[in-house]
C-alpha cells in the first residue's frame, strides 16, 4: 500500500516525456491494428490491405488525439499537483475506459446487430493492449535513462575540474542548468515541483531555481556531505557550524552571513546529529 501512495517520478510528466508517449503509441497501435486486427475491424469493410491501412489510420489517430488531450490536462495538473502511483494507475483506467467506449459506439456504428456490452468487453481488452504495452515499454526506457543521467551527474560531481570538485546541477529533463564549486554550495530547498539551489557567488548568496525533486536530489548527493535534514531542506555540511536545540526543535547554523538557520525534522534527526559529530571529527 506505501508504493500506491509513493509520488510518481517526475519524469512520468515531463513535456518532452509526454510527447514521446503519444508519438510512441501511435506507432505501435498502428502497426498492432493492421497486424493483429482488432475490434474484428476486417470485417468493417471489405477493402484491400492499402486501404483498411489507410482507414485504420484515421481510427488510430482519433484515439491518440485522446491520448494526447488526456496527457496535455496531466501536463498542466502537475505543474500545482502531485500524482501517486495509484492516482496515475487511475489515469491510466479512464483512458481505457473512454476509448473503449469510442470503439464501441464506433464499431456498433458500423454494425448495430453487434451486442453492445460484448463489443465494449472486447474493447476494453484490445484497448488495454494498445495502451499498457506501449506505456509499459516508454516506462522502462524512461526510468533506465533517469538512471543513467543521474549516474552521469553523480560521476561529474566525484570528477575535479583543476583541482576543485564541481557540482552540475540538470533539471528533470536531463538538461544541464547549473554548475558551481562543490564548496560554494550552501543547501537546497524544496518548493513545489522546483528546488532552489542557495550558493555563494564571488561571497554573496545566490538563488538558482530549478525544475526537478528534492527527492532526485537526494538520490543524486547520495555519499556526500549534502544530505537531507529536513521534508524541504538539504544541506552541504562543509558550511555547517552548529547544530542548536531549542524549544521549538533542532537547527543547523552557517558559518556564512544572511543564511537561515535550517531546521532538522525528527525523522532526519538522529541521522544527520551522528553524521555532523562524524564530519566534523575527520575535519579536525
Amino acid at each position: 500500500m506505501n508504493v500506491l501512495i509513493r509520488k510518481i517520478p517526475a519524469y512520468y510528466y515531463e513535456k518532452s516525456n509526454l510527447i514521446r508517449l503519444v508519438l510512441f503509441t501511435a506507432f505501435f497501435d498502428l502497426i498492432f491494428i493492421n497486424i493483429y486486427k482488432p475490434f474484428s475491424s476486417l470485417t468493417w469493410y471489405p477493402v484491400s490491405e492499402f486501404k483498411f491501412f489507410i482507414f485504420s489510420s484515421l481510427v488510430i489517430l482519433t484515439g491518440v488525439l485522446a491520448v494526447a488531450i488526456s496527457r496535455v490536462i496531466m501536463y498542466f495538473y502537475t505543474k500545482k499537483h502531485t500524482l501517486n502511483y495509484l492516482e496515475y494507475g487511475i489515469w491510466i483506467v479512464l483512458e481505457i475506459f473512454f476509448l473503449s467506449t469510442f470503439y464501441t459506439v464506433y464499431s456498433c456504428f458500423l454494425r448495430p446487430e453487434r451486442d453492445v456490452m460484448e463489443t465494449f468487453w472486447e474493447a476494453s481488452e484490445n484497448t488495454s493492449l494498445i495502451l499498457l504495452l506501449p506505456y509499459a515499454i516508454l516506462m522502462l526506457y524512461f526510468s533506465w535513462r533517469d538512471k543513467e543521467q543521474k549516474l552521469q551527474m553523480l560521476e561529474e560531481m566525484k570528477g575535479d575540474t583543476g583541482g576543485t570538485s564541481v557540482i552540475s546541477f540538470r533539471d528533470e529533463k536531463g538538461e544541464l542548468r547549473l554548475s558551481i564549486k562543490h564548496s560554494n554550495l550552501l543547501y537546497i530547498e524544496s518548493a513545489d515541483n522546483y528546488v532552489q539551489i542557495w550558493y555563494l557567488n564571488k561571497g554573496v548568496v545566490t538563488k538558482f531555481m530549478l525544475r526537478n525533486t528534492l527527492k532526485a536530489m537526494e538520490e543524486t548527493f547520495e555519499g556526500t556531505n549534502v544530505l537531507r535534514c529536513h521534508r524541504s531542506y538539504m544541506v552541504n555540511f562543509e558550511h555547517v557550524k552548529v547544530i542548536r536545540r531549542e524549544k521549538d526543535g533542532v537547527y543547523l547554523e552557517f558559518g556564512v552571513e544572511k543564511v537561515p538557520d535550517i531546521p532538522i525534522s525528527k525523522t532526519y534527526s538522529e541521522k544527520v546529529t551522528h553524521w555532523f559529530m562524524c564530519y566534523s571529527s575527520s575535519n579536525e
